[in-house]
């Protein structure tokens, strides 16, 4: 080990962490407030994020690859050699001004808003934000698109009965109006390696928005491996992007796109069933493929067992799931 003093700084407070200590003892023992259990990398219970440089190499043993980029470290494994800058999960997030640039409908009951931020070099397809009304009422949405493309957010925004954020953002929110964005938080995005490994993403509803920017993510970047995008609904008029999405299909000979509909008769061109259900017909090979899952919370939780029993590696399966807020 190293025989330097290394310095943590974590917001506006700095500690010293002696030489053979880890970032997880020194913040103990300086009686920080620190999730931890089992200190030995394990549990992740003290996950905690480098500001400034990447940590090492060895903090990050079991994270997966999207957590790396983001210089996410297990304090309990990080013995430093230089100082570093962290933030732990705890700490509460910054929020800054965005604008309001497009707010139109994608069917009957999706909204589609662009908002228009400041600095989208940390933003990625797929991650979550969280929005804030005037009155302090937060709502969490998913990235649909490529932030750093343009420097604005895309959100896929279902109205939601007695909803009083969704509806709010549907009857009363326009283009011009600022509203509040959270830090981007989330690990269900895309990361280039291994272009060539199979991508298959399968999302409900709404949860086509993060999956439809991992997807634009993944083919621009020259993704190589077969992509397939299941989406499902219950009835056809709540699918939406169809159009978009079998273009891509035929622009990219590596991306195929089912659109599944559950609860009706199915007209030409589509698929009958639940999207996880179709999945698994048409999966022949799950082991070495990347998957994502978006949506329906029981959906993301079933099909997450059903690929790890399939032999997909469980650090290659990305989840989102759409909780409704009481």
């Amino acid at each position: 080990m190293d025989t330097k003093m290394t310095k943590l700084t974590l917001g506006e407070d700095s500690y010293i962490c002696d030489p053979d200590e880890s970032v997880l003892d020194a913040l103990i023992r300086e009686g920080v407030d620190i999730a931890y259990a089992c200190k030995k990398g394990t549990c992740h219970s003290c996950l905690s994020r480098s500001i400034d440089s990447a940590p090492p190499e060895t903090a990050q043993k079991g994270l997966k690859d999207t957590q790396k980029r983001q210089n996410y470290f297990l304090a309990c494994l990080c013995y430093p050699k230089l100082d570093m800058q962290i933030k732990l999960p705890e700490q509460s997030e910054i929020f800054s001004q965005g604008k309001v640039v497009v707010n139109e409908m994608l069917n009957h009951n999706t909204l589609l808003l662009k908002v228009q931020c400041q600095d989208m070099q940390e933003y990625y397809a797929g991650q979550f934000v969280n929005l804030q009304r005037d009155d302090g009422l937060i709502r969490s949405y998913s990235i649909a698109n490529v932030p750093q493309q343009d420097g604005i957010l895309e959100f896929h925004i279902r109205r939601l009965p007695d909803g009083q954020f969704s509806e709010w953002l549907h009857d009363e929110i326009k283009v011009g109006d600022h509203i509040a964005v959270s830090e981007p938080q989330g690990h269900c995005f895309y990361v280039p390696e291994r272009a060539d490994q199979g991508l298959l993403l399968i999302g409900t509803g709404t949860g086509l928005a993060p999956l439809a920017g991992i997807l634009e993510d993944a083919l621009k970047q020259g993704h190589t491996g077969p992509v397939m995008l299941f989406h499902g609904s219950r009835t056809v008029e709540d699918l939406y992007r169809i159009d978009e999405l079998r273009e891509f299909s035929q622009q990219y000979e590596n991306f195929s796109y089912f659109p599944c509909v559950s609860s009706e008769p199915v007209l030409e061109g589509y698929i009958s069933g639940r999207a996880d259900q179709v999945a698994l017909t048409q999966m022949d090979e799950w082991q070495g493929w990347r998957v994502f899952l978006c949506g329906h919370p029981e959906m993301v939780s079933s099909m997450k067992m059903e690929a790890f029993m399939k032999g997909v590696s469980m650090g290659d399966i990305y989840t989102d799931a759409f909780v409704v807020a009481g």
